[in-house]
């Protein structure tokens, strides 16, 4: 069995990631890694479904344990990335998504350098703006604070392999699949393949 891919998907807080991820889930049955954080649960969010809610001591203790891929502060708050959940579903041949910071995205590159790394951000930064404010669940302060950071990733958008648009969803989640799908079929994440169907050719060749 061939093992699954690691998808990196980061981008503005306000770009609408978390809306793509669940698409992708939804539609091209991706699996979805789902991160450990220490920020409070926003309305209708539940643990264990969107994140796994933890106390700052909590998280610290995971941290001491080794149980986190990668792990960020970010806005005053932890995230991390539960270790045992992805590297289980790779070995069965799942395609995992993992939806992180910037700074975590460049600590899952290193250790897996087949990971498949996509920064998601809308057209302008007004827009940007427009869908933060829009929330309505976050303080003026919060939201300068947000578009500060988002200038900062704005640095690190070359480190990604591929840029998408989040301008109409459901192209955006296309183009995403796309792309996995793609990389899915490059030469090189083939030699087993190619060994392979070059071997039974050989014995038709005798």
């Amino acid at each position: 069995m061939s093992k699954g891919r690691l998808i990196v998907i980061s981008g503005f807080s306000g770009a609408g990631k978390g809306t793509v991820v669940k698409r992708l889930v939804e539609k091209y049955n991706y699996s979805l890694s789902i991160s450990a954080t220490t920020r409070a649960p926003r309305d209708g969010e539940q643990d264990g479904r969107e994140y796994y809610f933890k106390t700052v001591d909590e998280f610290k203790s995971l941290i001491d344990y080794n149980g986190f891929i990668e792990w960020a502060q970010y806005v005053e708050n932890y995230y991390g990335t539960p270790r045992k959940f992805v590297e289980d579903e790779i070995a069965a041949g799942k395609n995992v998504i993992l939806e992180i910071e910037v700074q975590g995205a460049m600590n899952i590159k290193a250790q897996y350098p087949n990971a498949i790394l996509i920064f998601i951000t809308t057209k302008d930064i007004d827009t940007l703006k427009a869908r933060l404010t829009g929330r309505g669940s976050e303080t003026e302060e919060v939201i300068a604070k947000r578009m500060a950071r988002a200038a900062e990733e704005a640095e690190s958008m070359e480190s990604y392999e591929f840029i998408v648009v989040n301008d109409e969803l459901e192209q955006c989640v296309d183009a995403v699949n796309s792309i996995v799908v793609s990389e899915s079929c490059r030469k090189t994440n083939n030699t087993e393949f190619l060994i392979d169907i070059k071997n039974q050719f050989d014995d038709i060749k005798g």
